[in-house]
């Protein structure tokens, strides 16, 4: 496997080869000084180019940055909007486990280039561009939440719930995963990120998607979150529901206290009431409340 300084090496020496590139910008964990380092992160990268149309679908160029594994070009797929600029990204898996994330942005619409709190700037042909701010995980850190979006999150996690008890009474168990972890884990998830910004003063980066998650929640909670992820039965799965409602009302309660938010504790009654009812509930009933 190529080292960290080889393929920064190697992504800077194309740079400096090609006059069509004038300038080379690091975003990512690798520009965040507070991410863990390890073999596994990308390289993501951005070319500042004079022109973008050759760097297009142009194969033969990128076969310089090493062997593929896999390639995706996420601006030819389908449903993918444009993005502003007209970006056009490459992200490369090599056979060797490194990988980059190149995205070629063309010089010119340079101002519609979205700011980045991890960015380091590592070549300026032309020295034109204004040296970017130090890096850090400012611009990824949990913000307080408002009474409304405090709000709909509860709504959310409770009014789909009984989506999940409908789909495992009925046996169709790939529609109630589906909704357990499409749906009110999404809600569980920002109400932790919410919950650990309330922990830390907001000044902590739980990751994404959660990953730094097992970092900031007490032993406890996270001894609850892991008993949300469920294995291949419908029992395992009302089990993780059930999860999932003990450590929502968990975190969200303290957070509504501390804000002043109101915590839906009648909707939070009824509908783990129904949960219970759903899952006792025989299969050849009639009626679900006769």
């Amino acid at each position: 496997m190529r080292s960290t300084q080889q393929m920064l090496d190697l992504i800077l020496a194309a740079a400096r080869d090609d006059e069509r590139i004038r300038a080379v910008i690091l975003n990512g964990s690798r520009a965040n000084p507070n991410a863990p380092r390890d073999f596994f992160q990308d390289f993501d990268i951005v070319y500042l180019v004079t022109d973008l149309l050759p760097f297009k679908n142009n194969y033969e160029w990128i076969q310089q940055f090493g062997e593929l594994m896999i390639l995706q070009e996420p601006d030819d797929m389908l449903g993918e909007d444009p993005r502003p600029g007209g970006a056009y990204a490459y992200l490369m898996q090599f056979a060797d486990g490194n990988r980059i994330d190149l995205t070629i942005y063309p010089l010119d619409e340079l101002d519609r280039l979205e700011a980045d709190s991890e960015t380091i700037l590592l070549l300026d042909k032309d020295g034109t561009l204004p040296p970017p701010p130090p890096p850090s995980d400012s611009g990824y850190l949990p913000k307080p939440p408002s009474a409304k979006a405090f709000f709909d999150c509860c709504n959310e996690f409770w009014w789909v719930s009984p989506y999940v008890a409908k789909g495992l009474w009925r046996e169709e168990f790939p529609y109630a995963r589906h909704m357990l972890d499409g749906y009110v884990r999404v809600q569980l998830e920002k109400m932790l990120v919410w919950h650990i910004g309330l922990n830390t003063g907001f000044s902590a980066n739980p990751g994404k998607l959660g990953k730094y998650f097992e970092k900031y929640l007490s032993p406890p909670l996270w001894n609850l979150l892991l008993q949300t992820y469920a294995g291949g039965s419908y029992e395992q799965t009302w089990n993780a529901l059930f999860a999932m409602g003990d450590l929502f009302r968990a975190v969200a309660v303290p957070l509504a206290v501390h804000f002043g938010f109101e915590y839906p504790h009648e909707d939070d009654r009824r509908v783990s009431a129904h949960l219970r009812h759903v899952r006792a509930l025989p299969k050849d009933a009639k009626e679900m409340y006769p």
